[in-house]
């Protein structure tokens, strides 16, 4: 049995109101318009749909848990943030709405092998 047209255009749909959704709310944060990174939940929610149900679209649609895209988007900001300003470690933790700075530096370290400190010194010598 083959499936609905409408279930999977609808799956493509939800997919790319996430996209839209974490560029818009990633925007926010480095505004300053918001403090608060979304959950899962929240992006579900947005889209008025099950938290389960949203999860299992994109893992689906793209090969990805949701929770990917929003690490490598914060991550991308994060290696961003540290190359091109100045702005202390710290700050860019709390800007990132890492409630402790060393949270921020264990989940950057996870990705990149290296802290934000080290990442910072390594990219300025070889530059």
């Amino acid at each position: 049995m083959a499936i609905p047209k409408k279930i999977i255009s609808r799956k493509e749909e939800i997919t790319k109101e996430f996209f839209t959704l974490l560029e818009k709310h990633m925007d926010d944060i480095l505004a300053g318009r918001t403090d608060k990174m979304y959950h899962i939940k929240d992006f579900a929610a947005a889209l008025f749909i099950h938290a389960g149900h949203f999860s299992n679209t994109i893992k689906l649609t793209t090969g990805f848990s949701p929770c990917h895209f929003v690490e490598q988007r914060t991550l991308e900001e994060a290696k961003k943030m540290l190359l091109f300003n100045d702005m202390p470690i710290n700050e860019i933790s709390y800007k990132l709405t890492f409630n402790d700075p060393t949270n921020f530096t264990k989940f950057f370290k996870s990705f990149e092998g290296l802290t934000p400190k080290q990442f910072r010194k390594h990219h300025t010598e070889n530059t």
